[in-house]
């Protein structure tokens, strides 16, 4: 057998190129210049430059220990900062106080410090850009089943998102003027809109009028017990802002992120309520020809609905914002819904044993999400089964499972309630020694109460920022779960005779 030859099989390495990282350090040593010389030149760049953003780590060092100084009232320049200096190893290397001295002397003029502020942060950003390019290299080289290619861009989008973000975020004092003008603008839209609401309309009009609408960078609770209609009443408010018109004429966008519930589940749902054909029937395939046509028909029109629906089950809040962000980038985002917050999990690198915190970085992730995207996010949550151990099984706000920090990140927290639902499993059974005449009266006393809540649900707001609390009255129609303004008998218009 002859040998064979590797050599024929060998592919040639390519040398890679050796490329340096982005910097500038000219302009970094212009800008500690400037600041030795003058300190006001500081000011110009201390809102959006770090020392972490030079590239050379003594220049960062300058920059941290002259902002430390500065903040106290004291004069940065050479001679304070030499007693800081003087045991710094990395300076002596580059030529101890005296480099200082070197970088004051050789400014010839403070004006252009922003510009080299700028420049430093645009290099930073560069070399950030490389290390992010690298790992998602990396990452897409290395299999790791638990890491999924999708996985891996979601954290790759993130990732620049974040840094998008972290690069334009504008802090600081603004001006009362300004924010006097946008509180006009945002009265001046909600005086020109349908029905005067600041915020997006739920399509309730008490609701609205308690509520003022939905408000941007808002997070709302929605809360109640197993049955009482929770999802039932997202999913019409999700339809009616994903259907209304707005006056230039676009439709809003809603995404709605079900831990619960399948897609499908969701979508059967939103038909009942919009055809008013039992979702049992619709599951089962109970349809008459009439109905049948009826499904066809609200399905064309919901077709053109801005709902987006996602049902991943316990989204971590980094992938909920993630899968928000691109929504917004696509279109322009009005609302989002989360079914529910308790299913939903803390983002990768923050779970605790204690669940209690769990649920704190939770909606406190939820609330970062409501205001970074400027958009109203109502989360769903369940209740403790505290509120079936007493007589008037009315929620409040201590009965909100980990309730202390559901409570404080959320600016409104909202309880659904339908005592039909408890007086149904109530009714009375005659007792033993128990004469027929006083059974009669507890039963009729229970007609009575189980009539007068037929048909009815109670939207309790236990807490709002904006605005007054109080309890609104809906219809709630069992079959098709779907809930309606309550028209009360005095209110209906007269009938001729």
């Amino acid at each position: 057998m002859s040998n064979v030859d590797v050599t024929t099989f060998s592919t040639p390495i390519a040398q890679a190129e050796v490329r340096e990282q982005p910097h500038n350090i000219e302009a970094e040593q212009g800008l500690l210049g400037a600041i030795l010389i003058n300190n006001r030149a500081y000011e110009k760049v201390s809102d959006f430059l770090q020392s972490e953003h030079f590239s050379d780590q003594i220049h960062g060092r300058i920059f941290d220990a002259c902002g430390k100084l500065i903040e106290r009232g004291q004069i940065a320049n050479p001679v304070t900062l030499k007693p800081i200096f003087d045991n710094e190893e990395a300076l002596k290397e580059a030529g101890g106080a005296n480099y200082l001295v070197q970088l004051a002397a050789s400014v010839v003029t403070v004006v252009n410090a922003e510009d080299y502020g700028k420049s430093i942060k645009d290099s930073f950003l560069r070399r950030e850009l490389i290390e992010i390019g690298e790992e998602v290299v990396n990452s897409a080289y290395s299999y790791d089943l638990d890491q999924t290619a999708i996985n891996q861009i979601e954290l790759a989008e993130s990732q620049l998102f974040s840094l998008a973000e972290n690069d334009t975020a504008e802090g600081g004092l603004r001006n009362f003027s300004e924010a006097l003008l946008e509180s006009v603008k945002m009265a001046e839209a909600a005086y020109k809109r349908d029905g005067g609401l600041a915020g997006i309309a739920t399509g309730f009009k008490d609701l609205d009028k308690q509520l003022g609408g939905l408000h941007p960078s808002d997070l709302l609770v929605l809360a109640g017990r197993p049955a009482m209609g929770k999802t039932a009443l997202a999913t019409n408010i999700a339809y009616h802002v994903a259907t209304a018109n707005q006056p230039d004429g676009s439709r809003p966008v809603v995404a709605f992120f079900s831990l619960e519930m399948s897609a499908e589940q969701l979508a059967t749902r939103i038909l009942s309520e919009n055809t008013d054909i039992s979702s049992e029937k619709i599951r089962r395939g109970e349809l008459s020809s009439n109905d049948f046509q009826k499904l066809v028909k609200s399905s064309q029109e919901l077709e053109s609905a801005l709902l987006f629906i996602d049902d991943t089950p316990a989204i971590p809040v980094s992938t909920l914002r993630t899968r928000a962000r691109r929504l917004l980038r696509q279109h322009d985002l009005s609302l989002i819904i989360v079914d529910y917050l308790q299913l939903m999990r803390p983002s990768p690198g923050q779970r605790t044993d204690n669940r209690v915190q769990e649920v704190s970085v939770i909606t406190q992730g939820l609330k970062a999400i409501a205001k970074e995207l400027n958009v109203p996010i109502l989360a769903l949550s369940q209740l403790s089964r505290a509120v079936e151990q007493r007589e008037d099984k009315r929620p409040v706000l201590a009965d909100l499972r980990e309730s202390g920090s559901i409570e404080q990140d959320s600016d409104v927290v909202m309880f659904v309630f339908r005592e039909e639902y408890y007086l149904d499993k109530a009714e009375p059974v005659q007792r033993p020694d128990e004469g027929d005449e006083r059974y009669h009266e507890r039963h009729d006393k229970w007609i009575d109460l189980r009539s007068r809540a037929h048909g009815k649900a109670e939207i309790i707001i236990g807490k709002q920022r904006h605005g007054p609390t109080g309890t609104v009255t809906l219809h709630f129609n069992g079959p098709t779960t779907r809930f309606s303004d309550l028209i009360e008998d005095d209110r209906l218009p007269e009938r001729n005779n």
